[in-house]
């Protein structure tokens, strides 16, 4: 992950032979405790009267550990770390000089090193399907699965999924294993969570706490959509399950938030209802297919939503439409604000994301959105998310005009130039060529050498063309010009404030 203090809750290396006491800790995620697993979960507590005035908590949970800890697997890893030896590959002759030096001081040439690591998971079905981490088993060459009676057991990797960080593995043991199941009822916020896991190598470790908040976004990807507990989670216990109080797996711990690399009561879990169908593909077919409009979007902002004259903040503005993607086809436009899949609206592009994803590809959906103020709609086929997706500004020279001058322009704090006079700049629209860092432009996040090829929704080739935008966006009583720019980023809006009476 990006965050500098958001951390996997990942396997850890295994101790050496050398340092037996010392655990290189390389992740930090999950949810307590150590394998647990039985046959489906009923529930282990009676429901509390309805008339008690103060919530009151188990006095343990210990019959509820009991039951499912056979379940919880410790993840055994091998792998072999890429050489960065400058001669790998090659061969040298016995009068090379360093032929000479890898036989005199190393014995021979260097060879890529075997590393051993350690995560957490869970058997969910009786013939030994197991959930863990992509990132505990990415690079594996080798996989085993110790159970809680102390055996261990050679694992097959049934498929991976990078975006959420989910990996199903399949052992064959012969008999039917202990299992545990996915809740079918979400946690609210305040519901008391166990975890099981396997943090530093100690397996079977098992922490208590509480849901503190849901929906959390943490920069690992597109469908963040994380719980945040406090039971304590430590590196290791990546691919762990989150329990609540009656045994029901309520989520997957991935990651934990720490300046330190130790638990300080902040982690992160991928619920179990994001987890199950994901598992459930990869089951079927060893991989996720999702569903892809082909756009790139952004939140509405206030600002924007002023600019825009919309009332609300809802929806996801279209920065850029991908050229032939679904999203074009069906006449969709940068500047259009998505409000609803399917009339269902949604809140903002993370909800968006997740929604045509969970779709998956050939679906025909109807898409509500607005332009110009006025809602309108577009029925069209979802394709299939790509594996990669292409993150720079299209630059294909477009053409365009060039001179003119403005006298708002400066106002934004900007010099601005026709790109189509500028190395590099392509042919469209304005190059940024000077900019006031404490200029209202710099503020809202304009770089030197973005491009801006629409002010106010319409094309600008000119400083006259900007200008005009602006004084149309303050006679119009709007705080900020909605400005589209292309960057190295990618192309998205920003919404820069005018003077009101400026002239």
């Amino acid at each position: 992950m990006q965050h500098p203090i958001i951390e996997r809750s990942s396997r850890i290396p295994a101790p050496s032979r050398r340092r037996a006491s010392r655990f290189a800790l390389m992740g930090a995620a999950a949810a307590l405790a150590f394998g647990a697993v039985v046959a489906p979960v009923g529930g282990a507590f009676a429901e509390a009267p309805a008339t008690l005035s103060a919530p009151a908590g188990p006095s343990s949970f210990a019959d509820v550990v009991e039951r499912v800890k056979g379940a919880v697997v410790a993840i055994k890893v091998k792998a072999y770390e890429e050489s960065h030896n400058p001669f790998e590959g090659q061969e040298l002759s016995p009068d090379d000089p360093m032929y000479r030096f890898f036989k005199r001081f190393g014995g021979e040439m260097p060879q890529k090193r075997m590393t051993q690591s350690q995560g957490s998971g869970f058997i969910i079905s009786a013939d030994g399907y197991v959930v863990t981490n992509n990132h505990v088993v990415e690079h594996a060459s080798e996989v085993e699965v110790a159970l809680e009676d102390g055996r261990s057991l050679s694992a097959k990797v049934i498929g991976t999924d990078k975006r959420t960080d989910l990996a199903l593995l399949k052992v064959n043991d012969g008999a039917k294993l202990p299992y545990v199941e996915w809740t079918a009822t979400p946690p609210r916020v305040g519901d008391w969570v166990i975890a099981v896991g396997n943090p530093f190598g100690l397996g079977g470790s098992v922490t208590a706490g509480i849901v503190s908040a849901r929906g959390r976004d943490i920069g690992a990807g597109p469908y963040d959509d994380f719980l945040q507990i406090d039971a304590p989670v430590n590196r290791g216990n990546s691919g762990g399950p989150a329990f609540d109080e009656r045994g029901a797996v309520v989520g997957v711990n991935t990651a934990i938030y720490s300046p330190s690399g130790g638990s300080i009561g902040i982690g992160f879990a991928i619920p179990a209802e994001v987890a199950k169908d994901v598992i459930a593909a990869l089951k079927d077919k060893g991989v996720v297919s999702r569903g892809w409009i082909g756009v790139k979007i952004q939140p509405v902002t206030q600002d924007i939503a002023d600019s825009l004259g919309l009332k609300s903040t809802k929806g996801a503005l279209i920065a850029q439409p991908q050229k032939g993607a679904p999203a074009e086809a069906a006449g969709l436009k940068s500047g259009d604000v998505i409000v609803a899949v399917n009339g269902e609206k949604i809140d903002g592009p993370r909800e968006l994301a997740r929604r045509i994803a969970a779709m998956g590809p050939n679906k025909t959906v109807d898409i509500t959105y607005l332009r110009n103020g006025s809602e309108k709609s577009a029925k069209l086929t979802l394709g299939k998310l790509p594996e990669e997706r292409e993150a720079r500004a299209d630059e294909e020279d477009m053409g365009g005009p060039g001179g003119g001058g403005g006298s708002h322009v400066a106002s934004l704090g900007i010099e601005v130039a026709p790109a189509s006079e500028m190395r590099g700049g392509g042919g469209e629209g304005l190059y940024v060529v000077d900019i006031d860092p404490g200029g209202a432009a710099a503020q809202k996040g304009l770089r030197r050498g973005d491009v801006i090829v629409e002010a106010g929704g319409q094309p600008v080739h000119t400083r006259s063309d900007l200008s005009s935008a602006i004084d149309g966006a303050r006679k119009e009583g709007r705080r900020s010009v909605l400005l589209r720019v292309k960057s190295a980023d990618g192309s998205k809006f920003i919404a820069v404030p005018v003077k009101q009476g400026a002239g």
